[in-house]
């Protein structure tokens, strides 16, 4: 038997935008929360003992910054926003470990839609 491939990825957002600059960040230089967040995840995940089957990555702009600090669960596609240590804690109880997405830090529809594949975005684009 070889090495189980995780069961979740936990992409965790990590841009930070210099000051100044008119878009938010998921990491932000006035928020230390922020920058805690991923070390929080990855600690989290080991102390509960599900680091094999759990995966965090650290990732580059997830283009939901007014939404963050954001994070995207595989599979399903699931995007988390406003996180927290509190929030993590439960993402991680709940859904992870429980099976269930905790609906309410899940972010709007109108913010997350249906995917849509890139044959149809071609297409609607008259390309």
């Amino acid at each position: 038997m070889g090495i189980p491939q995780p069961a979740f990825y936990m992409f965790k957002c990590e841009q930070s935008s210099p000051p100044g600059m008119p878009k938010p960040s998921c990491v932000s230089q006035q928020d230390t929360e922020s920058q805690q967040l991923f070390q929080y995840l990855s600690q989290k995940i080991m102390q509960e003992g599900i680091m094999g089957t759990v995966q965090p990555i650290r990732t580059a702009c997830l283009n939901r910054c007014n939404a963050g600090p954001v994070m995207l669960v595989e599979p399903g596609h699931i995007m988390y926003t406003a996180l927290t240590k509190e929030k993590i804690d439960r993402i991680i109880k709940e859904h992870i470990i429980g099976g269930n997405v905790v609906e309410e830090y899940v972010i709007e529809s109108e913010l997350w839609d249906e995917a849509i594949s890139p044959r149809d975005m071609k297409t609607q684009m008259g390309m």
